[in-house]
């Protein structure tokens, strides 16, 4: 299996998770199949453990991807990196599958020259969000990342800490509240692609709003995205 070539009209292509249709979720393996492919970005999501580190994994909770039933919060660092992944396909562990580092994200993002898209899970301190955003600017990659969240709050205080960084607000649906308010604080759109239509990705235009849109597995579907003039497709396996 690889990844799905789709006629992009210059749309930049991020990989969800790395390239989480060939390898397990926010692992190394997906971050390097990224890096060594033509995607544009990598997106990971970022979570806190209980002794204060930030890690890569989408869910609050690892059992999914791992089969042990632990709350990110609740675990120490170094006992979320003991814990082996499952392959992709399979409910297999294998040893070199294992929760990494956020500095291990951004990291190979640099190596491989990738723009990092980095989700903040869940409302965040300001003071957690400043050590996040602290190690992107490090790594000197905070000129080459864009944060999302769900939360609104979160990139308004990433914003007054950084007020020219990229950020995107994460969403599923889309109403004329949403478009004003990012308006009004000069921030882009991460939305789920079936909440768009090329009427909408003009109007988002004309007022100054760039589209990243997610998650677009479908090569019909990304090929009209593209033709409707987003900027962003966000995937798990198209290129």
């Amino acid at each position: 299996m690889n990844t799905i070539k789709i006629e992009k009209r210059g749309v930049k292509m991020t990989a969800h998770r790395g390239v989480s249709g060939l390898e397990t979720e926010n692992t190394a393996a997906a971050f390097i199949a990224a890096g060594q492919r033509s995607y544009f970005g990598i997106e990971t999501d970022i979570h806190k453990t209980a002794d204060g580190h930030f890690i890569c994994c989408h869910d609050s909770n690892i059992e999914r991807v791992s089969g042990d039933n632990a709350v990110i919060e609740e675990m120490t660092l170094s006992q979320l990196e003991n814990i082996c992944l499952y392959e992709r396909t399979t409910t297999e562990k294998r040893g070199y599958l294992r929760i990494p580092r956020l500095s291990d994200y951004i990291n190979i993002c640099k190596k491989y020259g990738k723009h990092c898209v980095a989700e903040i899970k869940g409302l965040m301190p300001k003071e957690d969000l400043a050590v996040i955003v602290g190690q992107f600017e490090q790594a000197d990659m905070l000129k080459n990342t864009t944060f999302i969240a769900f939360d609104f709050e979160n990139l308004v205080r990433i914003r007054g800490m950084y007020p020219n960084q990229p950020v995107q607000y994460l969403t599923g649906h889309l109403d004329d509240e949403i478009i004003d308010r990012l308006v009004a604080h000069k921030m882009d759109l991460d939305v789920h692609y079936k909440a768009l239509n090329e009427k909408l990705v003009k109007k988002l235009h004309d007022k100054g709003i760039a589209i990243n849109c997610w998650t677009v597995d479908n090569k019909k579907d990304g090929e009209e995205l593209a033709a409707w003039g987003v900027d962003h497709i966000t995937s798990n396996i198209l290129e």
